[in-house]
């Protein structure tokens, strides 16, 4: 199983509490994607994001910068908001990644948990599902063919037009981000793509019944079980203690859930909520190595077995201090135990 990081690039200045300017936090960004690279990470994620509160709209850059500081680490997108962008121009930046990186780049495509970059970028909500199909299978097609014949509705057609430059491995990775739609997990199985599940609370025996349409439809379409890679995407935090994690994660999640809350009609988060997540069947990756290892492995028997999980931290606006500790301890403790139980 690979084990990694996910960050949403959290933009401190916009907290009065934490504040840190913007050149600092994305500086600290870096360090902390050298240090799980150190670590023996498996995989480093940046998000993409069109609000204030978050430092990575354009996330290629920052992985390209990671690039340059890094020998070993995956660096991928979590997710590419791909309704929004153009296939075109997403390929040539991670093929160009790709390349920097001498064959590190991934791509998770998703549409994205918020709206922004629709009116941003000239683009209908309506279209939504229609948007990330027609520019899933462009993209698709740029990652299999040099030169480049296709038709649809949102962009202009391509006839026979290379695409440069082409990245060093033979096939650029392509996950497809998915959230809780059904046709979701259908498409991703008939493509044959792997699937990174975000998961951020409830149950996650409760998404079973969605990876299985995705292994289903895999199937009916031709695919060998091990194409249909599963990978799940968790808030997540790792200290020495249990407590210690609770103590120090709770205050900045429950801001920020809260925040969210507000848009999305939620209620409050309260202790009590936070804590019920961190039970055997809760969402919330939180605790001790030996705690989160065991959890993780309830996780993966939940969803039928998975290949990689990824831990956003972003979430909390946890110090600096305590992200580069919390790296350390998940790469040399929590995935040795891991591989140890696998």
């Amino acid at each position: 199983m690979e084990i990694g990081i996910d960050s949403f690039a959290a933009m401190f200045s916009a907290s009065s509490t934490k504040a840190l300017s913007d050149v600092d936090a994305l500086a600290q960004l870096l360090e902390r994607i050298e240090h799980a690279d150190r670590s023996s990470l498996d995989v480093f994620g940046i998000g993409e994001h069109h609000r204030k509160g978050f430092l990575d709209s354009a996330p290629t850059l920052i992985l390209s910068a990671a690039a340059a500081r890094t020998k070993h680490i995956r660096l991928c997108s979590a997710v590419t908001v791909l309704s929004a962008a153009d296939p075109v121009r997403v390929f040539q930046n991670f093929a160009t990644l790709d390349l920097i990186s001498s064959g590190r780049a991934e791509i998770v495509a998703g549409r994205g948990s918020f709206i922004e970059a629709f009116p941003l970028f000239g683009l209908k909500l309506d279209d939504y599902d229609e948007l990330f199909s027609e520019k899933l299978e462009l993209l698709l097609q740029i990652r299999n063919n040099e030169f480049v014949t296709w038709s649809g509705k949102f962009r202009p057609a391509l006839k026979n037009q290379p695409v440069y430059p082409r990245p060093l491995q033979a096939s650029l990775p392509v996950w497809v981000g998915v959230g809780g739609t059904p046709e979701s997990f259908v498409r991703a199985g008939r493509l044959g793509l792997p699937l990174m599940v975000a998961i951020i609370g409830g149950e996650t025996h409760q998404f079973r019944p969605l990876v299985d349409l995705y292994r289903e439809a895999g199937h009916k379409a031709g695919f060998k079980p091990e194409q249909l890679k599963i990978g799940m995407h968790s808030l997540g935090y790792v200290a020495n203690t249990t407590q210690e994690a609770m103590d120090d994660f709770y205050p900045g999640y429950a801001e920020s859930m809260t925040k969210v809350g507000k848009e999305r009609g939620w209620p409050a988060m309260t202790r009590g909520r936070f804590e019920a997540q961190l039970g055997p069947k809760g969402a919330l990756l939180v605790g001790s190595v030996e705690e989160v290892a065991t959890k993780i492995q309830r996780h993966s028997d939940a969803l039928g077995g998975i290949s990689r999980i990824t831990f956003q931290m972003d979430t909390a606006e946890l110090p600096h201090e305590k992200l580069m500790q919390s790296i350390d301890i998940i790469g040399k403790r929590l995935k040795p135990l891991l591989s140890r139980q696998i």
